[in-house]
């Protein structure tokens, strides 16, 4: 019966394979999708800029920086409290309802004075919750060491944690938190955008021929070669002749322009965690594949050994009993796979007869390095 059953998935694994190489002849196209250039594109000089400050969260219950290991926060709160008139030189602070924190946030671009933008708090000591604290004035510099934004306001923690004498139990991350609007900016970045006689769209993905597909996707628009594709990264914008419009104006309309974006033929491997992701045009070549799996067995069963009830000598030992099995996977056979056959077709193959994600990984990392994979293997 056993024989049997194998003689079948031999059969069924052959058949396959071979529906495979017809239905790569005889499967349509797939229908080529068209994204804005908005989408695939940023306009140079229009991002955001990171933030970055050091400050103190207090109103915790308990829940602080030891000050004794965290000599950082008992400077900074003696420093705080001088700068408000108390001094605290010499004395053994023990509170533990402050933590010292860092404070990141996203300056949006043409973020005007007064302007409010989110924070996120993170704990950088020994602080075990920061739930229920309050974020003193926080200045937020940026990569130039100039304050652009302060932040000041209530944590909102989604995590918790709690024990008791004998467990405890912590959900989330009870030492990073978040303030909606919590800073106020301060400093405007300067970026005159309407004055700009030219500008240059950098692809979020570079390719040739996208960035070539997007310079020509312009110049059919306007009717003049305005647009540039300079490498696979960028497109130069100049502003057309006799165009009355603004550079706004002008990057209105082209965003809403359609391309056909194209990618090289890659596929995505994270080993971690067994996940594969695949372009559309990564191809195999022909090529024989065998897979068979090693599998060694250990059991141990081990049996107590007693001297007999009347002996005068003797001890009560452990004798251990260990049994090995190997299956070599000798049924598995080598199958021919015909050229044209899209990566795509063979997974759903290899799924069909119940390989997991990590023989597959292996199989794809072999048959590329046989020269068979028409792509490039990219391992997280």
């Amino acid at each position: 019966m056993k024989s049997h059953a194998r003689q079948l998935s031999h059969r069924l694994f052959g058949a396959f394979l071979a529906g495979l190489v017809l239905a790569a002849g005889l499967l349509p196209a797939p229908a080529q999708a068209t994204s804005r250039i908005k989408d695939i594109a940023d306009v140079e000089g229009i991002r955001d800029n990171l933030l970055v400050g050091y400050g103190l969260v207090v109103g915790l219950d308990g829940t602080g920086d030891t000050l004794r290991n965290s000599t950082f926060t008992l400077q900074s709160l003696t420093a705080m409290l001088e700068r408000l008139g108390v001094n605290t030189r010499g004395s053994d602070l023990k509170t533990e309802n402050v933590a010292a924190v860092m404070v990141t946030a996203n300056l949006p671009p043409f973020a005007p004075q007064g302007t409010r933008i989110d924070v996120t708090v993170s704990a950088l000591g020994d602080a075990e919750s920061l739930q229920g604290g309050t974020l003193l004035v926080t200045p937020l510099m940026g990569a130039d060491g100039e304050v652009y934004a302060v932040a000041q306001g209530s944590l909102a923690v989604g995590g918790f944690s709690a024990q008791g004498e004998a467990a405890s139990i912590t959900r989330g991350v009870p030492t990073n938190g978040r303030i909606a609007n919590g800073a106020i900016v301060e400093r405007e970045i300067e970026f005159e955008l309407a004055t700009l006689g030219k500008l240059r769209l950098a692809l979020r993905n570079p390719d040739i021929t996208t960035s070539n597909r997007i310079a020509t996707a312009i110049n059919t628009y306007l009717g003049q070669q305005a647009a540039e594709a300079q490498n696979p990264t960028s497109v130069e914008l100049r502003m057309p002749a006799g165009y009355q419009g603004s550079v706004i104006d002008l990057l209105t309309e082209v965003e809403q322009l359609r391309v056909q974006p194209d990618m090289p033929a890659r596929v995505v491997i994270d080993e971690s965690s067994g996940v594969i992701v695949m372009g559309q045009d990564v191809r195999v070549s022909t090529v024989a594949i065998a897979q068979g799996n090693l599998t060694v067995r250990v059991t141990e069963t081990p049996q107590v050994s007693q001297p007999n009830p009347f002996a005068e000598q003797g001890d009560t030992v452990v004798v251990p009993r260990t049994e090995v099995e190997v299956d070599e996977g000798a049924d598995r056979q080598l199958a021919l796979v015909g050229g044209s056959v899209s990566l795509q077709e063979l997974v759903n193959g290899l799924n069909a007869l119940g390989i997991g994600p990590r023989d597959m990984i292996t199989i794809l990392q072999s048959i590329k390095t046989a020269g068979a994979l028409q792509a490039e293997i990219e391992v997280m």
